[in-house]
């Protein structure tokens, strides 16, 4: 129906529409707003907690038995928060109400079966399906397939050629540790060790993830896929990489290992840690371990204790 102005007259129907949606808002928006009085304190504040997804406490879990450090009652109550959060779908996701995460799956499986799960539990056995229905652990990030290889359970040519001479690279250099964030270098420099040095974990009981992998891991022949003409280019230069790494010298691999080693000891920052973040504060760790630092040093004591500020499940204020 058009008005003798020539305006289009809206109809009834669509006016009806939008005053449910109005009136659909307001309730939205009252009931935030009532949730958000009823968390304040009687003081006024608010306090929240700052929570990571599961791939989080399930490397704490993996952490410990790669030193062979467990704490068995946080072991316990760790498990108990990843079960408590696996998805319909079997695995876990990386917020709330998100997609299944193949990497934050396996990280969680392997942290459960660690702590002592069954692999026939029920639990168990549906994060198993939902992972090898995604292509198996050897699908996951770099990032899962370092920590897999630090257990022995891919074989090292499974991950990124990422030698700790990449600390000695000039500025000019097209990447350069100064072009990426602070908290990206707080990873890497220590992982540029363990990636060198390739240690073991102690994993204690010995426990293996074989039956999450479509093809044994040792077989595997896709750990790098082709997406692309530069991802190409980026795995001629890792396979060249590996290549010369032989003909380093000793004296330039030294050299790079201490550079690094004074790198993040020098950030360490107390019982705050490593960059303040989680990854960056175990592979500190780690590297400590691995470079000879004993159990009872100060950095490795700082470093724990920063770790373990993190688990804390309550805080007060």
């Amino acid at each position: 129906m058009t008005h003798s102005s020539g305006a289009q007259a809206i109809p009834t129907h669509e006016k009806f529409a939008e005053r449910i949606f109005e009136v659909e808002l307001e309730r939205a928006v009252t009931r935030a707003n009532d949730g958000l009085l009823a968390l304040q304190h009687s003081d006024g504040h608010y306090r929240f907690d700052l929570e990571a997804d599961c791939t989080i406490p399930a490397e704490y879990i993996m952490m410990m038995h790669y030193m062979d450090d467990i704490d068995d009652q946080l072991e316990a109550k760790i498990a108990v928060y990843l079960r408590e959060h696996q998805c319909e779908d079997g695995g876990w996701n990386l917020y709330c109400g998100g997609d299944f995460d193949l990497s934050c799956s396996v990280k969680v499986y392997y942290a459960l079966k660690l702590a002592g799960d069954s692999p026939d539990a029920p639990h168990m056995l549906k994060a198993r399906q939902a992972i090898l229905a995604h292509g198996g652990a050897a699908r996951a990030n770099v990032f899962t397939r370092i920590t897999l290889a630090l257990f022995g359970q891919i074989p090292w040519r499974g991950v990124p050629f990422i030698p700790v001479e990449i600390v000695l690279l000039p500025r000019w250099f097209p990447f350069h540790l100064s072009k990426v964030s602070y908290w990206s270098r707080t990873v890497m420099v220590p992982l540029f060790i363990l990636c060198t040095l390739k240690p073991r974990a102690k994993n204690p009981r010995q426990i293996h993830i074989r039956e999450l992998f479509v093809t044994p891991p040792e077989k595997e022949q896709e750990y790098f896929s082709i997406r692309s003409p530069l991802n190409r280019i980026f795995l001629g230069l890792d396979k060249i990489g590996r290549l010369l790494e032989h003909f380093v010298p000793a004296s330039v691999r030294s050299r790079a290992i201490k550079k690094a080693e004074a790198w993040f000891i020098e950030r360490l920052n107390g019982t705050d840690g490593l960059g303040g973040i989680f990854p960056a504060m175990v592979n500190a760790l780690e590297a400590l371990a691995l470079l000879g630092y004993p159990a009872d040093h100060p950095y490795r004591l700082e470093a724990k204790q920063a770790l373990f500020g993190l688990a804390q499940r309550e805080a007060t204020i």
